[in-house]
């Protein structure tokens, strides 16, 4: 490799891990902000499609509260009770690679950077929508009990389905999504990165 783009990834990859902490913590502080537009997301989607099993969605803190309609089982006999049952997800678990693209974004020193997140941001919204949707199906279809699975009405078919979803949008998609838009907003800069059509590359990174 040539001694002056090494040098050139070397000092790209030390500004990402300069920016990281950073990002992790203003990513930490704002959870609730950021939260706030996907929670209304998945009110959508619960009245649009799942009406029947959840009764409202309500967001505290950094944690989206799935109100259902469905009951819970009793401890003793694992019967459904009278009760509410309440199912909590936390969406930190599924935009934890949010930090990581600030951090490239901000390390990558293109123009526009705000704007550019904004854009990723709302990109990466209905995939964390996905991994948030699929969880509560894991959680009410699959992890519930019996009890509370037999009312939701899915059938054998369904729930390998949602084994899917729930694996996809926890393992997948966190790590892979911001990756690939991060890659497709900076093509350009990546090309400069590796020396395309650059006769100095250690003038990738101003």
């Amino acid at each position: 490799m040539n001694p002056a783009r090494s040098g050139t990834l070397s000092r790209f990859i030390l500004k990402v891990a300069a920016w990281l902490p950073l990002a992790f913590l203003v990513w930490y502080i704002a959870a609730p902000v950021l939260v706030a537009p996907l929670t209304l997301a998945m009110h959508v989607i619960t009245r649009l499609g799942l009406s029947d099993m959840v009764s409202t969605v309500e967001q505290q803190g950094h944690l989206i509260v799935f109100v259902m309609s469905l009951k819970p089982a009793l401890p003793s006999t694992g019967v459904a009770g009278s009760g509410v049952l309440l199912v909590e997800v936390n969406p930190l678990v599924y935009s934890f690679g949010l930090p990581l693209l600030v951090a490239l974004f901000l390390a990558t020193s293109e123009p526009h950077p705000v704007r550019r997140l904004l854009i990723a941001y709302a990109v990466l919204l209905p995939f964390q929508t996905w991994s948030v949707a699929a969880e509560l199906l894991k959680n009410v279809g699959l992890t519930a009990g019996q009890s509370v699975a037999a009312q939701t009405g899915f059938g054998p078919w369904q729930r390998e389905i949602i084994a899917f979803a729930y694996q996809f949008g926890a393992l997948i998609l966190p790590t892979v999504a911001p990756a690939v838009v991060w890659v497709l907003m900076h093509r350009r800069f990546l090309e400069r990165l590796v020396g395309r059509g650059l006769e100095d590359p250690a003038a990738t990174i101003a």
